[in-house]
């Protein structure tokens, strides 16, 4: 008889101690069980990287989608008022009408149109006429100004622009900006284009490269005269409370506009974008998944591996009195240990690696010497990273729901083993 052989009463119950030690004993390391610890090392090395792997994808795009959605929706209006059948020339009383709505944070009139930016560089961008006082009102614009000030922006001919584009074309605030829009003066020769220059009142900076490096915000007078628009606006974009109920407000806005309107909100204007991250997530968290299923699969041969190498012990545990319950919860706890150790170390490195995974990033950029996460490519400036409890949760129940399943079919095999043809084969 082996030193994994214990006395065994018909009368123990259900996960007795004596089936707890033998569990315990089969996952030790010894020299002729080399190849079984083995699997079961991988068993636990697949089951703790994929575990981790999904927690840390799953919260990046999280993450990458809350601070875009922020960000787009801190610059953008949640729901956007756009004229019909005559110009919004009524802006200002149709402004203060939604205004005035309950739940309507603000109400911005907005005269929208592309141009070319010039100073030593020249970039194509697009240029948003507004109110100082709407200007102001926006935190994503207000409180990330880096230069100059808000204060003055009605005044004169001043306009902000992103810090990206400040970067591209060399300007600090107080210099001079040229810009250039398609449609300018009639003349005998046809349209010219519209060569003006203003000064750099102000430089923002929101984190979103395509708005730091795309957008000038301009006096709403100045971009009614600089785009020829007879003293209207494109749009009233507005600012609700609650971004995702935008649908409540729609026959309210409509109503208070006074006017054929056509209304846009944020969800149809970025639908393809967001649609696109959803995809791509439920994408990832399938593929991801099956690194777990895999260490799963490693779990069902080492546990086959191990019942084979166990036969003897297994038929003397039976003669001795150990039923083919005990047998089978033996084997089960085995191989349940593996994916139970494995489920709980990958959470932990998952975890800590969220909590530091810019820190992670800049560290490997240092490395590698490369850019692993370029703005300009990923919109962010940092690597962003949000823990769902709910989404972490069925992380963890799966794999350890994978890792138990796993356990069942080597688990069946052990306790229906012959004593008796095991004996003659161990013999």
């Amino acid at each position: 008889m082996s030193d994994e052989t214990v006395m065994a009463s018909p009368r123990t119950g259900p996960f007795a101690p004596f089936e707890w030690m033998l569990s315990a004993r089969y996952l030790r390391a010894r020299r002729k069980e080399g190849f079984v610890s083995v699997i079961a090392g991988f068993s636990f090395l697949g089951i703790t990287l994929g575990v981790a792997t999904l927690i840390i994808v799953m919260a990046v795009m999280n993450g990458f989608r809350t601070e875009l959605l922020g960000k787009i929706l801190g610059f953008n209006g949640h729901l956007v008022v756009q004229p019909l059948e005559t110009p919004l020339t009524d802006w200002k009383d149709v402004t203060e009408r939604i205004s005035q709505l309950q739940g309507v944070r603000l109400a911005v009139p907005v005269v929208d149109g592309p141009a070319l930016a010039s100073s030593s560089n020249a970039s194509g961008v697009l240029i948003r006429g507004i109110r100082a006082e709407d200007l102001i009102r926006l935190p994503s614009i207000a409180g990330g100004i880096k230069q100059g000030s808000l204060e003055h922006f009605d005044e004169g001919q001043g306009v902000v622009i992103g810090q990206g584009l400040a970067d591209q074309l060399s300007l600090r605030a107080g210099d001079s900006i040229t810009l250039v829009a398609r449609r300018g003066a009639v003349t005998p020769m046809g349209m010219m284009p519209r060569v003006k220059k203003y000064q750099v009142a102000a430089v923002f900076e929101i984190g979103m490269s395509e708005y730091d490096t795309g957008v000038i915000f301009m006096p709403i007078a100045e971009a009614q005269a600089f785009f020829n628009r007879d003293h209207d606006v494109n749009a009233i974009e507005v600012f609700t409370a609650n971004p995702d109920s935008v649908d409540v407000f729609r026959k309210t806005v409509a109503e208070a506009a006074g006017r054929p309107i056509y209304l846009v909100d944020w969800r149809q204007r970025n639908a393809t974008f967001f649609g696109a991250l959803e995809v791509e997530r439920n994408v990832m968290f399938l593929i991801l998944s099956l690194i777990v299923l895999v260490a799963a699969l490693n779990i069902v041969s080492g546990l086959i591996m191990l019942v084979k190498d166990k036969g003897s012990d297994i038929a003397i545990l039976r003669t001795m009195g150990a039923s083919q319950g005990a047998i089978m919860r033996t084997f089960m706890i085995t191989g349940a240990a593996i994916g139970v150790a494995g489920t709980l170390v990958g959470l932990l490195v998952g975890l800590l690696v969220c909590a530091n995974i810019e820190s992670i990033r800049q560290f490997m950029s240092w490395l590698t010497h490369t850019d692993l996460f370029p703005r300009k490519l990923y919109f962010l400036s940092k690597l962003p990273a949000e823990i769902d409890l709910v989404e972490t949760a069925a992380v963890v129940i799966m794999a350890l729901t994978l890792s138990l399943l796993a356990t069942l079919y080597p688990s069946w095999r052990a306790a229906r083993l012959d004593p008796v043809e095991a004996l003659r084969q161990g013999g």
